[in-house]
């Protein structure tokens, strides 16, 4: 393993993938809306203001942030592509989960038959580090390892 982080666990779970990386905040609705609107088969990052992930596919990836940011319905964008089976298997935050996020994240978790593995609090060496396209392994203990 190359390098490592500890996080707090918000959804725990076990997965390896690729990473997608913003380094901005992420606007929840404006990156998952038009999948979720077009009941598309992949979710493509759709917020033209985030020039970290846009038009990235974000489907089975491991989606790293600072933190989202944006409208009060980006929760429940994030439960329906979850629910679709469209959406990242994994978001790590680098700061504390947002109420936003957060609220999208349980709901997928507790409504949806597959959740998203979700942990914070990486810190700013982690978002600073992490690339896109790098491999992570994510443990349910909240660490984080890049391959």
């Amino acid at each position: 393993m190359g390098k490592t982080f500890k996080g707090r666990v918000i959804i725990k779970g076990n997965f390896t993938g690729d990473s997608v990386v913003s380094r901005q905040g992420v606007n929840l609705l404006a990156t998952f809306q038009k999948s979720a609107y077009e009941n598309a088969k992949i979710v493509i990052a759709s917020d033209q203001n985030n020039n970290d992930i846009y038009n990235k596919e974000l489907t089975g990836k491991v989606f790293c942030l600072p933190q989202a940011i944006g409208s009060t319905s980006g929760g429940m964008t994030l439960h329906a592509v979850c629910h679709m089976g469209i959406a990242p298997k994994v978001m790590l935050f680098s700061k504390h989960i947002d109420s936003l996020a957060l609220a999208g994240v349980v709901l997928a978790n507790v409504w949806s038959e597959e959740g998203i593995i979700t942990i914070d609090q990486l810190g700013d060496e982690f978002i600073e580090y992490v690339q896109d396209g790098m491999t992570i392994s994510v443990h349910e203990d909240g660490i984080v390892g890049i391959l």
